[in-house]
């Protein structure tokens, strides 16, 4: 009983030092914001109003970091105001408890495939530009790579557990954040239903992908930089997509227990490495990379994720 202990109590330590962005940012103070004005559900017959969808939720960031600056948070107040740059792209946002948002980079209303970013721990409005950048670089890469014209979003639609937290260490926060990974790809299936959808999801995010696998249309899973899934096999993710697995060589995540333990009533840990052929995902090159420079340009994770996110999968090189 001891032994099993230790060995849960290690596991924890371990995922929590390990499964979250290397920033390892603190969490946000609960800054106010308003309550955002409301725009429709996505779907085809929005497709022609999204510039209009854009001015409203450029609206609704700028009354966010008003809201911050009279707070005294001038931090988010900055982090709000360069969201709110003239051209960006937010499908949704709220800034309250953390924020909710889906910004899209590129041409939704013509794509032929979407890519859908879903990030790891401690991603939130003050430390959203990281995410951002990503998104940017993958959107880059796969208009280099040429392909089908593909739209990437960068969804951040939960509130990500905290680098020091019980929640970084089980499912329980993926398992809210699944259900609404769903609904906001029904809603993308909506507005493009011909379109191939790719979730593209790093550390955290991948437990949050894999709760959300079962009866999701989307063609390609990607997870990187993953701690494990919660799952023992793709089997047990119930889905119809393809999924892939990668980790860099540079990526200390390699170094968590691949176990899932009870711990004080909980489930500690999340099980099978992604990239182990127990897991059955299809393994692909990541080179050296870290656990933050998954979308670094430049990279053969980069390159590879965007070949996935482009459905140009028969190029994909494979580890």
């Amino acid at each position: 009983m001891a032994s099993r202990l230790r060995r849960a109590l290690l596991a924890a330590l371990v995922t929590a030092t390990v499964v979250v962005p290397v920033s390892a940012a603190a969490r946000p103070s609960a800054v106010p914001a308003p309550r955002p004005a409301t725009v429709g559900p996505l779907n085809a017959a929005e497709l022609p109003r999204l510039e209009q969808r854009f001015v409203v939720n450029r609206d609704n960031i700028r009354a966010a970091a008003r809201a911050a600056d009279e707070h005294g948070d001038h931090t988010r107040a900055a982090a709000l105001r360069e969201m709110a740059a003239a051209g960006r792209q937010f499908l949704t946002f709220d800034g309250r408890e953390g924020g909710r948002s889906a910004e899209v980079f590129g041409d939704l209303a013509r794509a032929d495939r979407i890519a859908v970013l879903v990030p790891g721990s401690d991603t939130n409005l003050d430390t959203y530009a990281r995410l951002h950048a990503g998104a940017v670089a993958l959107h880059d890469a796969v208009r280099k790579a040429g392909g089908p014209r593909t739209a990437v979003v960068a969804w951040l639609g939960y509130a990500t557990p905290g680098t020091v937290s019980t929640d970084v260490l089980t499912t329980g926060r993926a398992d809210g954040a699944a259900v609404q990974l769903r609904a906001f790809a029904d809603e993308l299936r909506a507005a493009r239903p011909m379109a191939g959808l790719s979730l593209l999801c790093h550390s955290y995010g991948s437990v949050v992908c894999a709760r959300a696998a079962h009866r999701l249309a989307a063609a390609d899973i990607a997870l990187y930089g993953s701690p494990g899934t919660g799952f023992g096999t793709v089997r047990e993710l119930r889905s119809r997509a393809t999924v892939w697995a990668g980790r860099g060589g540079g990526d200390w995540i390699a170094d968590v227990p691949h176990i899932r333990l009870e711990l004080l009533g909980s489930e500690v840990g999340f099980g099978t490495d992604p990239v182990a052929a127990a897991f059955g995902a299809r393994v692909f090159d990541a080179g050296d990379c870290g656990h933050s420079d998954y979308l670094k340009p430049g990279t053969t994770a980069l390159e590879n994720l965007a070949l996935i996110a482009a459905g140009r999968t028969g190029e994909v090189t494979r580890a």
